[in-house]
């Protein structure tokens, strides 16, 4: 039997459900996932191997009109997924109508490889509005195959699955057949304390924080990590730590937890805090971080 692989890539609007979606299909938790928009900032991927396939999965930022230079480079991240996907996903939230970029939403409807259109969450809904949104969307995108999903719950998400086996084109694997993800064990450290960060504090922190891991040793039983949580001012620093580190603490303590379940072994974490003035809006420090590789 012929071996097919090919790249599919997840857009569409924030709060979605594309990271949910990606994990799903994967089997392992590689994207974080909370209810605040823009917790995907970086395209990631997820392989999915069998005997005679391998899914590469890319998962890439909500698509948003970007405010500053930390989103147009998230954006180009999005640009990026146009360019080499052999199946495109295009994730809607029961009850959407619009794609937030005109642009976009044109290149989805003249794309000239197969677009699946899944309409997620459909376990907050009724048939009443399942149905309305069929019929919306084989108007709004009719070179689209559409199907009723719900990440969250699994439901639905085999279907598709096999669907994109059905429409790989035949190929040899890109990635070696063990490989789950093209990111390093760092990028998971990073991710793992920003989400933690995401779920805790309130407004414009989480936006304002980037994690920088500086050390990484990995012995037989444990993994010792040292993290510094970067914040753009003295203040966000102050919020970070808490009353006498509670809050800090709170982060390490569940980013612990959450990488020993991820890494199979013991964790030792340290994290730190350090005011990085300005980061979101300086080239360098953006292409430090991995976001800007202009």
């Amino acid at each position: 039997m012929a071996h097919k692989a090919g790249f599919v890539n997840i857009i569409g609007n924030p709060n979605v459900g594309k990271s949910t979606l990606m994990n799903a299909f994967v089997g392992e938790r590689l994207s974080i996932i909370t209810s605040k928009a823009q917790t995907t900032r970086h395209r990631i991927l997820g392989i999915v191997n069998g005997d005679d396939f391998q899914v590469v999965l890319s998962d890439t930022p909500g698509i948003i009109k970007p405010a500053y230079q930390l989103q147009e480079s998230m954006m180009d991240f999005v640009k990026s997924a146009f360019e080499d996907a052999d199946i495109l996903l295009y994730l809607v939230e029961l009850g959407e109508q619009d794609l937030k970029d005109e642009a976009f939403f044109m290149k989805i409807k003249n794309a000239e490889i197969p677009v699946l259109l899944l309409i997620n969450k459909i376990d907050k809904g009724n048939e009443e509005q399942l149905m309305n949104a069929l019929k919306l969307w084989e108007e709004k995108v009719p070179n689209a195959e559409i199907f009723a999903i719900s990440a969250l719950q699994n439901f639905g998400v085999n279907e598709v699955f096999q669907r994109i086996l059905d429409l790989l084109p035949e190929s040899p694997p890109f990635y070696p057949k063990d490989q789950l993800t093209d990111k390093p064990e760092r990028f998971f450290v990073n991710e793992t304390i920003r989400e933690k960060i995401l779920l805790h504090y309130k407004k414009e922190i989480p936006y304002s924080v980037e994690i920088d891991t500086e050390e990484f040793f990995e012995d037989d039983t444990i993994i010792r990590i040292r993290s510094v949580i970067m914040v753009e001012r003295e203040t966000q620093k102050g919020i970070i730590i808490g009353h006498k580190g509670a809050a800090l603490k709170r982060v390490g303590v569940e980013a612990r937890q959450d990488l020993e379940k991820f890494f199979g072994k013991q964790i030792h974490l340290e994290t730190y805090v350090k005011v990085n003035k300005n980061w979101r809006s300086d080239e360098r420090q953006l292409r430090r971080f991995g976001y800007n590789k202009k």
